[in-house]
This record gives C-alpha cells, structure tokens and sequence, in this order.
C-alpha cells in the first residue's frame, strides 16, 4: 500500500457535510495521495464532490493531491481499493421525520433518534439490507481493504458487515469522545492554569457507541477523576455550557447537566453528548417531557431544521462548483485521516474505535457485541485494547442496548417483525407501553419508515 497511490472508494461520496469534512483533511496531509473514488445513489451529488475536490486539490496551498472521480456502481467502486469509507444517510429526512416526532403522539421524545429508541430501530431496518449490499461488494471486490464507517447507528452498521464478511478489516469512527476530552481539558486549563490539549487527555473508553464511559482520566500525572468530581459538585445545578460557535445549530448544544448528573449516580464519566446519553436511559430520567428536557440542558433536534439545512448544504455546494463560493480548507478535528496514515504505516496511533468484541475488549461483554474502547493503529494493524469493565450498576443499564443489538439485526436480517416488537418491550424508552400501543407505534414507523 503506497502511501502516495492510495484508492479510496467513498460509499455516500455525495455527501455534503462528511465528505467535505474529509476532503478537506485530505488536502491538509501532505504524506498522502490518490484516487478517491465516489459513488452515491445521488450520482450528480457525487459528480459535484469531484468537481469540489479536484478544484481543492489544483488549489496551490493543498499538501495533500488527490484525483477525484464519480462512479456509477458500487462494485466498480470498491473493486481493489485500499480503504473504504461509508457515510450514508440511511433513507431520506422524510423517512427520519417518522423515527423521530411519530412517538411523540404517545409522549415519547426523542433527542437524536439515530441509535437507539424506537427510531434507532426502524432507522436499523432502513438500514441493514444497505450494508448487506456494500459488506458482499467488499468480499467479493475488495477483500484486503480496511473500511471505515461513519454511518449511524453504528454498532448495527458495523455487525452487518461482520456478520456478511466475517473476515472483513471494519471499524467505527465517532467523534463523540473528543467532545467529552474537549471537556476535561477546558476543565485542567481552568484549574491548572496552563492549557491543556484535547489529545493530552488520556482516557480509558468502555462501552456502546453513543453509551461510553470513562472509568479512568489524566493529564499527565494528575488524575483527573477527583477534579471532574468537584467540577460536577460546582456546575451541576447551572450546567457548564463549551463553545457553541463551531456547532451547526443552538439545537446541537447542551450544558452537560445530564453527564453530570450521571457522573454523580454512577461514578463514571459518561463520554457521549446529553443528547445521545438521555436515549439511552429510561424515559423519565431526562426525556419525560419538553419541560424536564428544559430544566436538563439539552435539546430536541428538529427534523424540520435538519431538512431546512439540506436545503442550505444543496446550495452551498452548486456555488462551490460554480466558483461563487470560495474553498475552506480548515481541519476538523475528526481522526480517519490520520488513521488512515497509521494503517499506511506512518506513525502509530491510540484511538477509541468501535469494533466487535472479540479480542475481549470489555470483560463483560458478549463477543459479538459491537463495543466502543481505545485502540493501536499501526502498518496494516489495529490492536484492541482491554478496557476492563463495566460496573454492574453501568452494566445494567446497557444490557438491553447490548441484546437489542442481537436483536434488531435480526429483526432486519430476517424481516421479522416480532423481533422489532421485541426490541420496542426492551427499549427503555418504549418498554412502559402498553401491548397494543407498543405493536401499534411499531407497525406504524415501519410503514412510514420503509423504503419500499
């Protein structure tokens, strides 16, 4: 694998907000360069992302020279690729409109509805005949390729492929955890009175995608467990609110009251944004009503503004291609690029990542379980890290994300509909439903979420 001739196929390549983002850290990295081959069911969003990435790259400040190209077939485009990257949206925002406000009739709210709660799992059934597809296409195409995805919800994403190709090279990223070492570090800074990186912040990571933890933080040799603690005993009652000029909209920002009140029930710190955290947890924790999500912090993400914002993403890219609009090429802070040089053998790199639990990652943990925990990324080689395990406390409060995850899959793998009314009983944030409601809710998302 030649750093400098690498062929990537991007699976989603019409992606207007998380091709941007990695073709933009593409340009930044000078040690690598290629072909990056697109292919969207959307063919002239895809055809458009060529046009932005080869101006990108015939720009004379780009580090990184890349060719772009559009692909009309998913076979064509993975065939013999180094890396494959998948950023989909899994149906339309008309199909997630349904996974998230149609609970709302039975008073079930729903901050993100991407990875778990009834949304998390018709979204599933959107999307596991999909990975089917892009899993037989790499083993039959591309067998050596490492693949990265980036589609939620990840865990299921992740054990459709495995389960398609078990020998397929796959692994999650989520940037989830920076936002939470973002949020020790401006914590150190405060207290320590010297600036503390992100990246100085070493972690131990365990758990779910979307439901981590930390069991262990430092900086350097100050632990910062004790730290965290009296932060939460002062910020707990007002939250502690971080920048929010970087964030696409109001909606995506919390005060991290949820974390906080977490931190103080259980011990650890829970590493995942509130909005993803208070899914996870029983419904009247943090989710009973408009007003007790208020008095937590956080908000409901809007589909309507998400389908306003494609609008907008629509626009900016046809004056990205018609020159109306100029370049920024301004890094990230995502890590598949640096990964990738890892992978490629340039340097050796310690990331959370998700991936099955085989080599035991978590103790307590089903092999199968797809499981978010620290990494080393070296030459053509991801080494897992132990990380131990969680609390029993913890432990039970993932235990049906964990068999809901058998389950769903199932459920998708199989068109089996009473799996999915399974899923919805075990669901903590359904499982309060009457039988007749549960059933009802079920049939009506899959109706209105179904891609038929």
């Amino acid at each position: 694998m030649n750093p400098k001739r690498l062929n990537i196929a991007y699976i989603g390549g019409g992606s207007r907000q998380w091709a941007w983002t990695f073709m933009t850290d593409l340009a930044l990295e000078a040690d690598l360069g290629g072909t990056i081959r697109l292919y969207d069911i959307d063919t002239a969003a895809a055809k458009n992302n060529d046009l932005i990435g080869n101006r990108m790259s015939n720009l004379p400040s780009t580090k990184g020279k890349w060719f772009y190209d559009t692909y009309l077939s998913l076979e064509e485009a993975v065939t013999g690729a180094d890396f494959v990257i998948i950023s989909i949206m899994p149906g339309t925002f008309e199909h997630m409109y349904s996974d998230v406000h149609t609970p709302e009739r039975l008073g079930i709210y729903q901050s993100v509805g991407d990875t778990t709660g009834p949304g998390g799992i018709i979204r599933s059934l959107r999307t596991i005949p999909a990975f089917v597809k892009f899993a037989a296409a790499i083993r039959d195409f591309a067998p050596e390729a490492w693949v990265i995805n980036y589609t939620n919800p990840m865990s299921i994403c992740l054990r459709t492929l495995y389960h398609v190709f078990p020998e397929i090279k796959a692994f999650g990223c989520c940037h989830e955890v920076f936002g939470m070492q973002n949020l020790l570090a401006l914590m150190a800074t405060r207290n320590l009175g010297i600036e503390v990186l992100r990246k100085e912040i070493k972690i131990n990571v365990l758990g779910l995608n979307h439901f981590t933890w930390f069991d262990s933080a430092a900086f350097g040799l100050v632990d910062l467990m004790e730290m965290y603690r009296d932060f939460v005993d002062e910020f707990y009652e007002t939250g502690f609110e971080t920048d929010i000029s970087k964030l696409p909209h109001r909606c995506f920002s919390s005060n991290n009251r949820v974390k906080f009140d977490l931190f103080r029930r259980y011990g650890l710190i829970a590493a995942a944004g509130d909005r993803h955290l208070a899914e996870f947890m029983p419904k009247d924790n943090y989710l009973k009503d408009p007003q007790s999500i208020e008095k937590w912090g956080f908000y409901l993400t809007s589909v309507n503004w998400r389908i306003e914002d494609l609008a907008r993403r629509k626009a900016k890219s046809e004056r990205l291609v018609s020159r109306e609009e100029a370049l920024d090429i301004t890094p990230s802070g995502e890590e598949g690029v640096l990964l990738i040089k890892a992978l490629c053998g340039l340097g050796d790199v310690k990331s959370n990542v998700n991936l099955p639990n085989t080599a035991n990652q978590i103790d307590n943990f089903p092999a199968e379980t797809v499981v978010e925990t620290n990494a080393i990324f070296s030459r053509n080689n991801i080494r897992p890290l132990n990380s131990g395990k969680l609390p029993e406390t913890v432990f039970a409060l993932t235990e049906p994300h964990i068999i809901n995850q058998t389950e769903v899959l199932n459920a998708g793998l199989n068109f089996d509909r009473e799996a999915v009314y399974r899923a919805f009983r075990r669901d903590p944030l359904t499982c309060h439903l009457a039988e007749a409601d549960l059933k009802g809710l079920a049939d009506e998302m899959i109706r209105k979420g179904s891609m038929d």
